[in-house]
């Protein structure tokens, strides 16, 4: 069953350098540093039966957004948008967000937090008129966090209990340092099941074969992946690829291959939900 499942990528994402705001992008990040676009990704997912994706930014401006919504409008298989607001413009970003939520596949914000210095960052009173503005239109909020963030984490959620919120990329554990190491599994998997109880809160299981050794398989994942449902269960996970950062660390089809093995061990209808239809009820994708 797992070998068939249709999947749902709940994170990818595109760029074209010469627009010019992909700071982090430079030139000694070799395997990633040229134009990724849908041309690109598209015979990939047409090869590992994905249904849809969702398009995450990758650059805080709003022109990015602007631009991947562009994308979206001539790429039927692109669902769902993630796009940047200026959190600390609150009247820009509100205007930005009622702005964007004319078009369909607009779904969620995410500011680039792991790039933050202050962990609290997200807690400043000022932003709450982004947040409420996010809940009244009924979009969502993509973290996109370390484990030292996880606490903050929680009394946003608990704080907007009706913003539905998902911790990218499992909040990238340092899985390279083996379960023992530094920021071992032990504390990550700790901090993350303070969330079980925050029905607002999911998680993507996305990004992890970058935050493990190089040549990691299923095996070093294992510990992560099995605690996850533990924490969020079915209805609450989602899967993605990470596209194209992904390929720092291993090809599309080996991901996907992992993906089915680990899935392989859930009953049909949660590997349903995972795969494919907790992101589409959590991006509310047509």
């Amino acid at each position: 069953m797992a070998n068939n499942i249709a999947l749902i990528d709940a994170h990818q994402h595109f760029w074209q350098i010469d627009r010019g705001d992909y700071g982090w992008l430079t030139p000694d990040v070799t395997a990633l540093y040229r134009d990724f676009l849908p041309d690109d990704l598209e015979p990939i997912l047409t090869g590992q039966n994905i249904a849809k994706t969702v398009l995450v930014q990758a650059a805080p401006s709003v022109a990015e957004t602007d631009f991947m919504l562009s994308l979206a409008s001539t790429h039927d298989f692109i669902a769902g948008v993630v796009g940047w607001v200026d959190f600390e413009d609150p009247n820009a970003a509100v205007a930005d967000i009622a702005r964007w939520a004319k078009h369909d596949k607009f779904v969620a914000v995410r500011p680039m937090i792991q790039d933050i210095e202050d962990p609290a960052w997200m807690l400043r009173a000022e932003f709450a008129p982004v947040f409420e503005a996010l809940m009244a239109r009924n979009l969502a909020f993509d973290a996109l966090v370390h484990p030292r963030h996880l606490g903050n984490l929680q009394i946003l959620a608990r704080r907007y209990a009706s913003l539905r919120i998902v911790i990218d990329h499992a909040a990238k554990p340092k899985i390279r340092n083996g379960i023992h190491g530094p920021d071992a599994y032990v504390e990550w998997a700790r901090m993350m099941g303070e969330f079980a109880p925050l029905k607002n809160v999911y998680c993507k299981v996305s990004g992890l074969l970058t935050e493990a050794r190089e040549g990691a398989g299923l095996h070093d994942l294992k510990p992560y992946l099995d605690h996850l449902p533990r924490v969020f269960g079915a209805d609450r996970l989602m899967w993605g690829s990470d596209w194209p950062v992904l390929g720092l660390a291993a090809d599309y089809a080996d991901w996907v291959k992992m993906t089915r093995e680990w899935l392989g061990s859930f009953a049909p209808s949660e590997a349903e939900k995972i795969a494919a239809k907790t992101a589409a009820h959590f991006y509310q994708l047509q």
